[in-house]
């Protein structure tokens, strides 16, 4: 097993709440507390954080063309993203004291009070001035854009909306200031961002030569956010308040001794967060927390984009997502965590749809785990036949589940998954190749010795299976362990093949 450390947080992003859950921030959600679990299991300490970001542009616009006032839609529908933490198998209350899940609105007053002091902060230390500009400004990405980032005159990630033209005064971050500093810490942490790919994309980027970017918006014309602090005519930009929510939920400014122990002595958060927010995540937020003096993040993971069959992303804005809760409906809530661990790329674009995920979710739960838990427990339960089993601790002994945790420690959890259905698939050949089914009615005493002994051997197996399924599918796992320490088959098919 990897060293254990005595503290980890780890941290989604913040989606907008300007449409209902997606399976993109479902999937990303699972990535998160796949890895929280696994570390939990290691011995750690863990805080895992999401929530919602609720202010902005998007929200505006959302909130109007439904005849209400910002807060109210926010405070209409940001319990979906709550529902959707227990859907998917993250749920807020947690029985176990040392893992604790924290969902942070950037409505709540503690935000708002620390996006405030950040500002002040920063300012300050002379990071922030005031100018007029003119831009042209993607409210899907709620980013300015460059001509160079565009695509026939439109932003490629949202190409059904208008560019919106800002010509204004407003506050300014000096980015430019960061250059060297941030390069600095790149190379000093050479896993910084995963996958490398992303980390040499942020670094060519800052090469480059990082710009000025406003972070604040007239409020005449933009009224939902926090209000500039002496500035009542400005409100905050939504990156630069919501960004703030990884240092406000866990204390900072006023609780310090949670921001002590979980950024100061832990070297900071993971943060998870999907390929369009790497400038964000990865470089503007780092050298905010450079101008306010604190210290930077521990590592930034990329997601890739979730596809359709054409590879079109899925997005919100173009109206061809797929609603997790339907998914975990019909087919479970471990279904849905298998498919975002196994059957999607960790860190590449990679397709979902209905008729993938059916052919998967037969081919590896129904027909895979699913069938061979019933077959080895049917004939160990009927037999009596059983062995000893190894405690958790010692499982990590063996190579290939040193391997699983090699591929967890570097959050490529596709690869941890492959390695546990390795052993899966080992086990049905096994089954196929010494045929214990036979072997057991045998009139030969030597044939039904050999027979109890390979089930023996799959007995203890899948006890390892079951440990190593515990992070990727906790309730699959808990009912594994339990059917193999009574030694009874299942009353019902664990996966129910559709």
């Amino acid at each position: 097993m990897p060293e254990s450390q005595k503290r980890f947080y780890i941290t989604t992003t913040l989606p907008y709440v300007n449409a209902e859950p997606h399976v993109g921030f479902a999937a990303e959600i699972i990535r998160a507390d796949i890895i929280a679990r696994w570390r939990r299991l290691n011995g750690d300490q863990v805080f895992f954080n999401t929530g919602t970001d609720e202010h902005g542009a998007k929200i505006h616009q959302k909130a109007r063309s439904m005849s209400l006032e910002p807060q109210a839609y926010v405070d209409g529908i940001y319990g979906k993203f709550v529902d959707l933490l227990a859907a998917v198998g993250a749920p807020l209350d947690m029985a176990d004291e040392g893992f604790k899940r924290n969902f942070i609105r950037t409505t709540d007053p503690h935000h708002v009070m620390a996006a405030q002091e950040f500002w002040k902060t920063v300012d300050k230390n002379g990071y922030i001035y005031k100018k007029d500009y003119s831009i042209k400004y993607c409210i899907g990405c709620e980013l300015e854009k460059t001509e160079s980032e565009l695509v026939n005159g439109r932003c490629p990630l949202h190409p059904l909306q208008e560019l919106e033209i800002i010509h204004e005064e407003n506050y300014f971050f000096r980015f430019s200031s960061f250059k060297e500093k941030l390069l600095a810490l790149y190379a000093a942490a050479p896993g910084f961002v995963v996958p490398n790919a992303r980390f040499n994309e942020i670094k060519a980027f800052i090469e480059r030569g990082p710009e000025d970017f406003s972070i604040s918006r007239l409020a005449s014309k933009m009224p939902w956010g926090i209000p500039v602090p002496n500035d009542p005519e400005q409100v905050m930009y939504v990156w630069f308040d919501a960004l703030v929510d990884y240092i406000s939920a866990i204390g900072w400014p006023d609780r310090l001794d949670g921001f002590q122990a979980w950024w100061v002595e832990t070297g900071g958060v993971v943060q998870y967060c999907g390929k369009d927010n790497l400038r964000q995540q990865a470089a503007m937020w780092q050298a905010m927390l450079m101008a306010a003096g604190l210290p930077p993040s521990k590592a930034i993971v990329v997601d890739g984009f979730i596809t359709g069959d054409g590879g079109v992303k899925m997005s919100k804005s173009l109206g061809n997502t797929i609603d997790p809760f339907d998914i975990v409906k019909t087919y479970g809530t471990d279904a849905l965590r298998y498919y975002a661990a196994r059957e999607l790329s960790p860190f590449e674009d990679s397709p979902f749809t209905v008729e993938r995920f059916k052919e998967a979710y037969n081919a590896s739960l129904a027909n895979g785990i699913g069938n061979l838990t019933s077959r080895i427990l049917k004939l160990t339960s009927t037999y009596g036949i059983s062995s000893a089993l190894r405690d958790k601790e010692s499982i990590y002994s063996d190579e290939t589940a040193r391997a699983y945790a090699e591929s967890m420690a570097a959050y490529d959890i596709r690869s941890a998954c492959e390695h546990v259905w390795a052993r899966i698939s080992a086990m049905d050949g096994e089954i196929q190749a010494a045929q214990p089914f036979k072997l057991l009615k045998s009139e030969a005493a030597s044939d039904i010795e050999r027979g109890k002994a390979v089930l023996a051997k799959l007995y203890a197996e899948l006890w390892v299976v079951a440990v190593l399924l515990e992070p990727i599918m906790p309730h699959t796992a808990e009912a594994i362990q339990s059917l193999v320490k009574s030694n009874s088959m299942p009353e019902a098919p664990l996966f129910m093949r559709i």
